[in-house]
């Protein structure tokens, strides 16, 4: 009775906290499924309890699940408190919010969401990596807010083509792409080429990946127009 009773208790509160809503994110979803263990922890001592065994048998096997307990969060304790406290920093500090672009180590993508200890962010290709937040606190982040950022691309052209042809039509690209405020510079003076950098400023980044793509081919375009005239 005692079996069938807490184990129907788990089943309706795992369907109350977490299965009836599937698109909880991983903030919202780990304090229900903190309760969860501790309810099932609970039903276990209880079944312990009232199982038919003589009492120093109970109370080995309740020792025994206290010290499995015990080992589990000792293991696991060093990395669960350093990124639940980085978590909690970033939120003091807010380096990026759900949305933002964000390059940390060898990883680029757009932050889908944050977790108490790990933050998930979607790749060029789609894909989502979970980035452990103490990754954060130990490694520089590089940001685009949302709010907008300055779009580049780079063009190596040998030393024949006029400058200042191919920074008006560099600019007249920029402006075809939609970006503002465009400008070009001169990055460097090569043996036999020389490498210029469009920039222009994207007032929503979340077009960035398109308009990364549309500037270089406004920047080929532009180069097609060069060579026929």
């Amino acid at each position: 009775v005692a079996v069938l009773v807490l184990g129907t208790g788990l089943l309706l509160t795992q369907y109350v906290l977490i299965t009836r809503q599937p698109d909880l994110g991983n903030e919202a979803r780990l304090p229900r499924q903190l309760v969860l263990f501790g309810l099932t922890l609970m039903s276990l001592v209880v079944l312990v309890e009232l199982s038919p065994l003589v009492e120093s048998t109970r109370n080995q096997i309740l020792g025994l699940i206290g010290l499995l307990v015990s080992a589990v969060i000792a293991v696991s304790a060093t990395a669960f408190v350093t990124n639940f406290m980085a978590a909690i920093m970033l939120r003091v500090t807010k380096p990026f919010a759900v949305g933002d672009f964000i390059t940390v180590g060898d990883h680029f993508g757009k932050v889908a969401e944050r977790g108490l200890f790990d933050t998930e962010i979607q790749t060029e290709s789609g894909e989502l990596i979970a980035i452990p937040n103490s990754t954060f606190i130990s490694t520089a982040v590089k940001v685009i807010t949302k709010d907008g950022t300055i779009i580049s691309t780079t063009l190596s052209l040998g030393y024949e083509v006029n400058h200042g042809r191919i920074e008006a039509l560099l600019l007249r690209a920029a402006k075809k792409t939609g970006l503002a405020d465009p400008y070009v510079h001169v990055v460097e003076l090569g043996d036999f080429s020389v490498t210029y950098r469009v920039n222009g400023f994207l007032n929503e980044a979340k077009t960035l990946l398109t308009c990364r793509s549309n500037l270089n081919a406004a920047v080929l375009d532009t180069c097609l127009l060069y060579t026929s005239d």
